[in-house]
């Protein structure tokens, strides 16, 4: 099953889901984008470069949630200062992620991975970090169900290594159905995934 679904199987399911939720949730998006204009005005969008499958790069497409507030000196405002209580709501409903299934469609991301990298930060990986590239990144993930934000940078990582080598159909599903109670309930960290991961992570360094 395993083999099947990691060269064949989730790409289907991705194809048929992001599809048919781009479908479903079109309603959603038309008024998501008038209610960004409306609050924040253009662009609508935000487009950013991205680290994807083996660290090739792709450009990951979001609702924008933050303005565009500058300093005296022409510079953008820190992110917490921008981010306006309208765009924390996008952001707690992960409204602004909905058009990441038009890179699921591409093929640059699957509905379930970690998260893709800022692609200045790949050559600050090392070796073990460098893992979380061995499949496509997700709109949700593994990391993303057990803390997210709550955790630290490593803790993700870790957490993303994890779900690389213990990927099957079974996970994604467990992460999906999650992510629902994610939305519902907020991000906290689950110490039992993370004391699995991080053990996980301990055998690897001593077998490598």
């Amino acid at each position: 099953m395993r083999p099947f679904y990691l060269h064949c199987g989730k790409r289907i399911f991705d194809i048929v889901t992001s599809l048919v939720g781009l479908a479903a949730l079109s309603p959603i998006i038309a008024i998501v984008a008038v209610l960004v204009r409306w609050n924040l005005g253009v662009p609508i969008l935000f487009c950013q470069e991205r680290a994807g499958l083996n660290g090739s790069y792709f450009t990951i497409v979001k609702f924008r949630s933050m303005t565009d507030e500058r300093n005296e000196q022409g510079e953008l405002l820190p992110d917490e200062r921008r981010l306006t209580t309208f765009g924390r709501i996008l952001r707690r409903l992960r409204l602004d992620e909905v058009l990441q299934l038009w890179n699921v469609v591409c093929g640059e991301m699957s509905c379930v991975g970690p998260r893709p990298a800022v692609s200045n930060l790949l050559a600050t990986y090392d070796e073990f970090q460098r893992r979380r590239l061995e499949t496509r990144p997700g709109i949700t993930g593994w990391a993303q169900v057990n803390g997210n934000v709550q955790l630290t940078w490593e803790e993700r990582i870790v957490l993303d290594v994890w779900y690389v080598d213990h990927l099957t159909p079974w996970l994604d599903l467990k992460i999906i159905l999650a992510t629902f109670r994610v939305l519902f309930s907020g991000e906290r960290p689950n110490e039992p995934a993370l004391e699995t991961a991080r053990e996980y992570a301990k055998c690897i360094s001593r077998c490598g």
